[in-house]
């Protein structure tokens, strides 16, 4: 999965000059990418461990994916989608129901990762992925520097990697998979730094407490999710050993 970027407009938001509620809303943010991240790396690890599990998503005797299993690779996608287009209409418990259900899916499809490489090159590069959105996330939230036209940037780039990508499943370009990714890594360490930024913008303007503040804090660690996830792969398809 690529795009993680969306436009989220959000009704009756009350302005607050307030560095408080700024700071509990990054903090719920930040609270529920964890628990995605901790959902997904557990789901990934049971289905690349367990091999009735695995069984379910390749056919061992020909390696190639089941039905099921192609279906776990674009589920998260729909999920993404659903959240997305249709936040206004949904609760935030059903948001945050659905929420968890991404992240389980996208575990799953995420073990396909670890028959890939080894386990030592994905921890690394994991290490080295969470260092560097680290680092670009204290960025964003500290910068006095307004992001948006840069924001902006990167989402065309992500757009064009969108489209490169899908072109390169018919060629099949070893070259332009490596270009991809090392564009990948520029656009999602820059996004990480955005989308920071303007979580922590979408934070000072709210009433901390409201039930549209749990939805958004839920689609601001969607999106921070995403900009890691994409990160990660990106430095392990550079990096990472493949078995």
């Amino acid at each position: 999965m690529e795009s993680n970027n969306f436009d989220y407009q959000y009704k009756n938001v009350i302005q607050l000059d307030d560095q408080a509620s700024s700071r509990k809303f990054i903090a719920n943010v930040f609270m529920w990418m964890f628990v995605a991240l901790g959902i997904s790396a557990f789901c990934a690890y049971l289905f690349a461990t367990d091999i009735n599990l695995l069984s379910k998503l390749i056919d061992l005797s020909t390696g190639r994916r089941t039905g099921l299993g192609t279906v776990v690779m674009f589920a998260p996608l729909a999920f993404v989608m659903l959240m997305s287009f249709g936040l206004n209409k949904i609760s935030a418990p059903v948001l945050t129901v659905l929420f968890i259900l991404f992240a389980a899916l996208m575990g799953t499809s995420l073990s396909f990762v670890l028959l890939v490489y080894t386990a030592s090159s994905v921890l690394g590069v994991f290490i080295t992925a969470s260092v560097v959105f680290g680092i670009m996330a204290i960025a964003g939230y500290t910068t006095t520097q307004d992001l948006t036209n840069f924001g902006s940037l990167m989402v065309m780039l992500l757009l064009g990697i969108i489209v490169a990508s899908v072109v390169n499943m018919f060629i099949a370009s070893p070259g332009l998979s490596k270009a991809i990714s090392y564009i990948g890594v520029a656009v999602f360490v820059g996004l990480t730094a955005y989308d920071v930024q303007k979580l922590k913008r979408i934070g000072a303007g709210l009433e901390y407490g409201l039930a549209d503040t749990k939805k958004m804090a839920i689609m601001g660690a969607l999106s921070l999710y995403m900009d890691f996830i994409n990160l990660f792969l990106s430095l392990l398809r550079i990096f990472g050993s493949r078995k």
